[in-house]
C-alpha cells in the first residue's frame, strides 16, 4: 500500500511545498553561479529510472563550462581544476542536488530509493537487474547512500539496494532521510577524484562533468 499509493503522494506533495520555500535559495544559487562563472545554470544527465526507462536528472552546474564534454569526474586528470568556486561549496553542502526536486515532482524519482545510476553503468544497471531494483522510482537518496556512498564498490551498493526493495515503508524511509542529514553535514561517504576497488575505477560524486545544457 505505501510503495504503490502513498510513496507517490508525500512525494508529490513535499516536493511540491520544498520547491515553493527553497526557490528564494534557489535562486540566489542561480545568480551565484551565473556571477562566478560563464555557462548554463542547470546541466541535465541521462539516468535510469523505474522499469529502466531513461530520464534527463537535473543539478545545478558545479563545474566550467570548458570542461570535456562527456567525460566522467574520475577520468578527468584533475578534476578539481575543473569545479567552479560556487560548485564547490555546493558539492560539498549537496545543494547541487536541488534542483532534483523537479524531477520528484515530475514523477521521475522519489525522495528515498535506489540512488539512479548513469545510462552507461552497465554494470551496476545488470546487477540491480538481478534484484528488481529497478522496480522502483530512484531516489535523492537511498539505503547504499547513508551506508557508505562513494564508498561503496558495486556489489556492496546493490546489496543495499536489494535490501531495501525487501524492506520499503514509511518507517524506513524516515529513518533513511534522517541519516541522509547526518551524512550530508558530515560530508561522510564523499570522495573526489577517483579511486581503485577491485582493480575496477569507480565513479565518484555520482556525477558526470559533460552534457551540459542551458534550461
Amino acid at each position: 500500500m505505501y510503495e504503490k499509493f502513498m510513496k507517490r503522494f508525500f512525494d508529490f506533495c513535499l516536493s511540491f511545498l520544498a520547491l515553493v520555500l527553497l526557490s528564494p535559495i534557489a535562486l540566489m544559487i542561480c545568480i551565484w553561479i551565473k556571477c562566478d562563472s560563464p555557462g548554463p545554470v542547470f546541466f541535465k544527465q541521462k539516468r535510469v529510472g523505474r522499469a529502466r526507462n531513461l530520464f534527463d536528472i537535473y543539478k545545478f552546474r558545479s563545474m566550467l563550462e570548458t570542461t570535456p564534454s562527456d567525460c566522467p569526474t574520475h577520468l578527468l586528470k584533475d578534476p578539481q581544476k575543473y569545479i567552479t568556486r560556487s560548485g564547490r561549496f555546493l558539492r560539498k553542502t549537496s545543494l547541487d542536488e536541488l534542483p532534483q526536486l523537479i524531477n520528484i515532482l515530475l514523477g521521475h524519482m522519489s525522495f528515498i530509493g535506489p540512488r539512479p545510476a548513469l545510462y552507461n553503468q552497465d554494470d551496476l544497471i545488470a546487477e540491480r537487474e538481478k534484484y528488481g531494483v529497478h522496480k522502483y522510482r530512484p531516489g535523492l537518496s537511498g539505503w547504499a547512500q547513508v551506508n557508505g556512498r562513494d564508498e561503496l564498490p558495486i556489489i556492496e551498493k546493490v546489496a543495499f539496494d536489494k535490501y531495501y526493495v525487501d524492506h520499503c515503508s514509511l518507517l524506513f524511509d524516515i529513518k533513511i532521510l534522517l541519516k541522509t542529514i547526518t551524512c550530508v553535514f558530515r560530508r561522510t561517504g564523499v570522495v573526489e577524484g577517483c579511486i581503485q576497488q577491485d582493480h575496477v575505477t569507480i565513479e565518484q560524486k555520482d556525477t558526470y562533468s559533460g552534457d551540459v545544457k542551458s534550461l
